[in-house]
């Protein structure tokens, strides 16, 4: 077997080692535009919205079991879209035709004051009065008598009891939404009230 001289040997090899600059060259340039492709279709690809959120754990609402332990109590409560609604008729808060916080009263509204320390929320005293239309020294209508006893209701969980003042509020219908007709005696003294409405 003859062998190819030397010098055509070194010849070949010489020649073909072009080839694999020319192979390297076109391999970089195809990862080049497959990566500009990519690219572009991810770019021109809807955004995928990300995943919703799990459902929130459900938990009791707190003036909802604040409604619960003021009924076991024997308190008029109602719960609506505003709030906690403590209805407190005027013959066990006030004297009649007084703004003055009877002694006989203060039982029950350490018991209200003790739960409403327990939760953050706004509370307004909010007074009514009946249609009879009273006018004395120091008070010349309903409005006026419902006002105060509102006030007095604010001052006195305030010092005593140690409510922020931020979070209270007064205010006062007079005769102007009656809870009941105010065509008997009861339905009046149903009217005489004040009531204490933890918001929502």
């Amino acid at each position: 077997m003859t062998r190819k001289p030397q010098y055509l040997r070194a010849e070949t090899v010489s020649r073909d080692r072009w080839l694999v600059s020319y192979t390297d060259m076109v391999t970089i340039l195809l990862i080049l535009f497959i990566a500009i492709a990519a690219q572009t279709i991810r770019a021109k690809a809807p955004p995928k919205p990300p995943d919703p959120p799990p459902p929130p754990v459900q938990q009791p609402r707190a003036l909802a079991v604040l409604q619960q332990k003021l009924q076991s109590r024997s308190l008029e409560v109602h719960l609506d879209e505003r709030g906690l609604t403590i209805s407190l008729p005027q013959a066990i808060l006030f004297p009649s035709g007084e703004d003055r916080v009877m002694p006989e009263a203060m039982p029950v509204l350490a018991q209200i004051a003790g739960e409403l320390a327990t939760i953050p929320n706004c509370v307004a005293l909010v007074g009514h009065a009946d249609a009879v239309p009273i006018h004395t020294q120091r008070f010349h209508s309903n409005w006026e008598l419902s006002a105060a006893r509102s006030l007095n209701l604010l001052t006195l969980l305030k010092e005593q009891y140690g409510i922020a003042e931020s979070r209270l509020s007064v205010q006062s219908y007079g005769s102007n939404n009656p809870k009941v007709s105010n065509d008997t005696e009861d339905g009046r003294a149903e009217n005489r009230r004040v009531e204490i409405l933890i918001m929502e």
